[in-house]
């Protein structure tokens, strides 16, 4: 397996891994294809990692500025990240993660945030902070990861593309 940035001929398939991904997750609204598209086509994708298998593209990572409360430069959201079903549970999804963190910090990066599972993404170093917020989320499903700096407080801000509506 190899990881590495989406070209534009990964496109289709990371529209499809997206769709099968989330289609019986119970917290998806099942617009995270829409998303990513709605982000590619703002030019606001800061980071696009696909996870290729024998040539075929089974996984994908997507990161965009964030901030948390009034300002804090410097900050990405981790989202969405998607893996074929039949390949789920075999360590691509943690590759995508800390390849990407990995870039991240490599530019300088102050710190990501998401919205998910606290037990899988602690793996990782995320956890959830007082005084950050994301509207309609429950705490402990905010989490975040510190890479430089003091943590910032206040409401998540994110890019107008995850609020795409099916």
């Amino acid at each position: 397996m190899i990881v590495r940035p989406e070209t534009n001929r990964d496109v289709d398939a990371i529209r499809e891994i997206n769709i099968v991904a989330f289609q019986d997750h119970p917290y998806s609204r099942q617009t995270e294809h829409l998303i990513v598209e709605a982000l590619r086509a703002a030019e606001a994708l800061a980071l696009s990692l696909v996870a290729e298998c024998d040539g075929e593209v089974v996984g994908h990572i997507a990161f965009s500025a964030a901030a948390i409360g009034d300002s804090s430069p410097g900050w990405f959201l981790l989202g969405p990240v998607a893996v074929q079903p039949a390949r789920q549970g075999a360590g691509i999804g943690r590759a995508l993660v800390e390849a990407g963190l990995a870039v991240l910090r490599s530019r300088g990066a102050h710190g990501c945030v998401l919205v998910g599972d606290p037990a899988f993404y602690g793996r990782f170093g995320f956890r959830q902070y007082p005084g950050v917020a994301w509207h309609g989320v429950p705490d402990e499903n905010v989490v975040c990861l510190l890479m430089a700096g003091e943590m910032p407080t206040g409401e998540v801000v994110y890019h107008p593309a995850f609020l795409v509506e099916p």
